[in-house]
């Protein structure tokens, strides 16, 4: 009895001792820094970047800024190809676990690579900074006369598809060594085939047989130009490995020229003894995008596949082409060749009650939407509008762990994040969040995701609030931000702001730094040639590229641009939103071969999936974001006029559907990527 009475006494005591450590690490926390401190470090960490000394006169009074590490770390980086292993043997001794350190051992030992100073490098060595620092250690090695062992020293990099140029010396003693036998290197050939990799096949064919090695350069071949593979297939032996050229450069030229690949299947069918598996994915490619093309075969091809040759993508559009032929029928039977799994995804039960509607079904199509429109998606809005019931959403209020707080701003990595995001250094404040929260429970990350929200710091909530209950924080998940301008900006710009949240949300997940592949940048995705002409056109001031990741110059292009495209689709909205991701010369084309489609349907028949997707995602944020806003939202009927009409812009007197949250109401994101991610686009 004795024992169990004393567990109260030692759980008060370890309360005591655990609320005196929180009080003490808050008050030995620094304080929040102030804005000449933050001003004093930038000054100091351009000068240490530029190899300015005066950087230790500037820092002076940064000794204990949460920061002052990144200083010491840029001054060292400068100087890194003149510098000995003194110095940054030092820092990395006094900031072992820091982001800084981690980059400085990296770089340095980059440089130690190129200098070939193999033993520095192997002083300074840690596995897990990358493909390339594993092969120069594995050089480095090979140095000093050791023998590489497979299993042990190249297995886990043989798996790739592709491994940076560092490791050609270390593939190439492999070699010697008789490592890379026959059956690895067409593992690897394989590999990357699967990959589209051409160039490592490229690489790895001339250490094959030399009977082999004219097959694995054409493998390469059929990645790298599949055009030119088919059209001198003809001419190739059939054997095994020129049977899966030929396949490959079938598949690939399907997906450029469908014609073409078509000619050249009937001509090449007959010389190779493709196999069944192989004549399943080149009759499958053929198909899949002869219905992108919307060819008058489409729908037949698609429906006469043999079932081992159909996919996910085969049956969905063969739903797709009966859909732009508004075949109701063929819908139907195409949904219901789908497996039960792809038949639940919103979309299909969407669109099997719309064709139970056209054939006159009500009742079943009613039973179907009745669930659908309890979903807070794009389909589930459109289901709720055909039955007339308010939009399923459902939020949570966060709520506030007052001792969780504590622990969390007395972390040291947390208060270099939010520190960085406060200087405006977004990305490597993102590395230190993730640093210091990683392992972090639900909760805990929750409340990391409320201090970041309130310190402005947005994109938190996009990317750690995304699968099951958390969906339903929306007023973290899609922020209001008044002090980027966005709904003055919007409204001169003649847009309704709830789109341009959206745009917005969907395009930069509130990542003010976001850059695409295509070089469209900041919240709204502009490319700097096009922000230039908008600025031009509408007499805003334009101070070059770089301006774009200020969000009041981005949010004040980036309306002014989607007014433009607005005006080109009569104000419509969700053509509007097609134009932005996939450029209006495109949407004017599907206009002209598909125009006389209701909104849905047009929408369903997008040839380019991540522009279907977008389209979607961008209308079910405007109904959230309206929500947000005004407390109910304009409808997507209303948000999607037909093609043809003319929209006009929500006013007080528009009529809006209200927002209820049933019992059976189901959590699922809005978005069809979990993450709401940068939609990485060349057409702005």
């Amino acid at each position: 009895m004795s024992h169990h009475l004393s567990r109260p006494r030692r759980t008060s005591r370890l309360l005591v001792i655990v609320t005196g450590w929180l009080l003490a690490s808050s008050a030995v926390m620094a304080a929040e820094p102030n804005a000449a401190q933050r001003t004093a470090f930038k000054q100091a960490y351009a000068a240490a970047k530029q190899g300015d000394e005066s950087w230790r006169e500037q820092a002076k009074g940064l000794v204990n800024y949460p920061l002052y590490p990144y200083l010491e770390a840029a001054a060292l980086s400068r100087d890194l190809r003149t510098m000995d292993r003194a110095p940054v043997e030092d820092y990395l001794r006094r900031y072992p676990d820091l982001i800084p350190a981690s980059d400085l051992r990296r770089d340095y030992l980059l440089e130690l690579a190129r200098r070939k100073d193999w033993d520095g490098f192997l002083a300074l060595y840690q596995p897990g900074l990358g493909d390339a620092l594993s092969c120069n250690a594995l050089q480095a090695r090979l140095s000093k006369g050791e023998k590489l062992d497979f299993d042990k020293d190249l297995s886990a990099l043989w798996a790739k598809s592709a491994l940076p140029s560092a490791c050609d010396p270390a593939l190439d003693a492999a070699h010697d060594q008789g490592l890379l036998t026959n059956a690895r290197l067409w593992e690897r050939i394989d590999r990357a085939a699967d990959a589209n990799q051409g160039g490592t096949i490229s690489s790895l064919a001339n250490w094959l047989p030399a009977d082999e090695v004219q097959a694995g350069q054409r493998i390469g071949m059929a990645l790298r130009d599949p055009g030119g593979a088919v059209a001198v297939a003809a001419k190739w032996p059939d054997t095994p490995r020129h049977r899966q050229a030929a396949m490959l450069a079938l598949e690939r030229l399907a997906r450029r020229q469908s014609v073409t690949a078509d000619q050249a299947w009937q001509k090449l069918q007959s010389h190779f003894n493709f196999s069944p598996a192989q004549r399943g994915r080149i009759m499958s490619a053929l198909a899949v995008f002869h219905a992108t093309d919307f060819n008058e075969t489409a729908l037949a091809r698609l429906a006469e596949l043999p079932a081992s040759a159909q996919t996910d993508a085969s049956r969905e559009w063969r739903v797709r082409v009966a859909l732009s032929q508004q075949d109701w029928k063929s819908v139907l039977a195409a949904i219901d060749a789908m497996p039960d799994a792809q038949k639940q995804d919103g979309e299909w039960r969407w669109f099997r009650a719309r064709a139970l509607s056209a054939l006159n079904r009500d009742a079943e199509a009613r039973r179907l939407l009745a669930p659908l429109a309890q979903e807070p998606s794009y389909f589930g809005f459109l289901a709720a509008d055909r039955i007339d019931s308010g939009y399923a959403i459902c939020p949570l209020a966060m709520t506030n762990d007052p001792q969780r707080e504590q622990s969390l701003l007395a972390n040291r990595g947390l208060q270099r994040a939010f520190e960085l995001y406060a200087i405006d250094m977004p990305k490597p404040a993102r590395r230190e969040w993730t640093q210091a929260l990683n392992g972090a429970d639900p909760a805990t990350l929750r409340q990391a995701v409320d201090l970041a929200y309130r310190r402005g710091w947005y994109d938190r909530a996009v990317f750690v609030l995304n699968s099951g209950d958390a969906l339903r924080y929306y007023e973290h998940r899609f922020p209001l931000a008044g002090q980027d301008g966005l709904v003055p900006q919007a409204e001169q710009a003649g847009i309704d702001p709830a789109w341009a949240y959206a745009i917005l949300r969907a395009e930069s997940a509130w990542m003010s730094d976001a850059r695409s592949g295509a070089d469209a940048r900041g919240l709204m995705q502009l490319l700097p040639s096009t922000a230039a002409l908008v600025a031009k056109r509408n007499g805003l001031a334009w101070g070059g590229g770089d301006t774009l990741y200020d969000p009041i110059t981005n949010i004040a292009l980036g309306t002014r641009y989607l007014a433009q495209m607005a005006a080109r689709f009569n104000g419509a909205p969700w053509l509007a939103s097609a134009a932005y991701n996939a450029g209006p010369g495109r949407v004017d084309q599907w206009l002209a071969a598909r125009g006389s489609l209701a909104p849905d349907l047009f929408t369903a028949t997008i040839p380019f999936k991540e522009t279907r997707e977008y389209v979607a995602r961008v209308m079910a944020f405007s109904v959230i974001y309206d929500w947000r806003i005004s407390g109910k939202a304009v409808t997507l009927a209303e948000r999607m006029p037909a093609i043809g009409a003319t929209y006009s812009l929500p006013n007080g007197r528009t009529p809006r559907r209200a927002v209820t949250c049933p019992a059976n109401a189901v959590v699922m994101p809005a978005e069809a990527a979990s993450s709401g991610a940068a939609v990485p686009s060349s057409t702005r």
